[in-house]
């Protein structure tokens, strides 16, 4: 196979000196493959097989769990640090959770590459997710319909809430009211006056896909700014 850009999700140790990895790469979307003698001393493939580093990788097998055979690196990593370090392990830890195996998302791959230059700036951390969150939801065919579960359009006058089982909403108060709502219905998504909105219909829209089990990066985020506010409290 031509060697494809990929990056790292996630690492895991594998038997003595290999490591099983999950990456999300730009044709085949999300691989889980061992990367044998990764974990050896020594090995140059080590320093490779880093978050956030952009890779080039080919792979061998039929079924799910492939074995790489090349790994060669694409850049130099992402530089991340606080709070962009902990936006990064969401996204990372997100498409680990919700991407099937090999359900090609080549949109969400450019989403997640932007995402990457987007991080170290404060300002653009929202807006990058945003897109992120909303290609995926695309791509699984689990975007929210911004009617309500009959399929009318929402009023601008009445609140709503994201109703899972229909992908559409209810009316609901408190909710997000209809005005809010149809304007991210026409790609308000990384305007800055909706950005609270935004990520309440994007983690709405994510919650059953996600599955009970709490993000363990969400939570690392909520002690981070439980710690600030306490700091400038003090």
């Amino acid at each position: 196979m031509t060697p494809e850009p990929a990056f790292l999700l996630h690492k895991r140790p594998y038997r003595e000196t290999s490591a099983l990895v999950d990456l999300v790469t730009f044709e085949h979307g999300r691989v889980r493959a061992v990367a044998q003698g990764v974990q050896r001393p020594g090995s140059r493939s080590r320093g490779r097989l880093q978050p956030f580093a952009p890779l080039h990788v080919t792979w061998v097998g039929e079924g799910e769990l492939k074995r790489l055979r090349l790994m060669e690196s694409g850049g130099a990593a992402a530089m991340l640090a606080g709070e962009g370090l902990l936006c990064g392990l969401y996204a990372n830890e997100l498409l680990t959770r919700v991407l099937p195996l090999e359900l090609p998302v080549a949109e969400v791959f450019a989403h997640y590459t932007a995402l990457l230059d987007a991080l170290p700036l404060p300002e653009a951390r929202a807006p990058g997710l945003r897109r992120l969150e909303v290609a995926l939801l695309e791509a699984l065919d689990a975007m929210p319909r911004f009617t309500d579960s009959q399929g009318s359009e929402l009023d601008p006058q009445c609140r709503y809430r994201f109703d899972a089982a229909s992908h559409a909403f209810i009316v609901a108060d408190p909710g997000l009211d209809g005005r809010t709502l149809r304007l991210l219905a026409s790609g308000g998504w990384d305007e800055p006056g909706l950005a609270g909105p935004a990520k309440a219909v994007t983690r709405a829209a994510l919650a059953p896909l996600l599955g009970s089990r709490p993000l363990r990066s969400r939570e690392l985020m909520q002690k981070l700014a439980a710690s600030r506010n306490r700091r400038s409290g003090a």
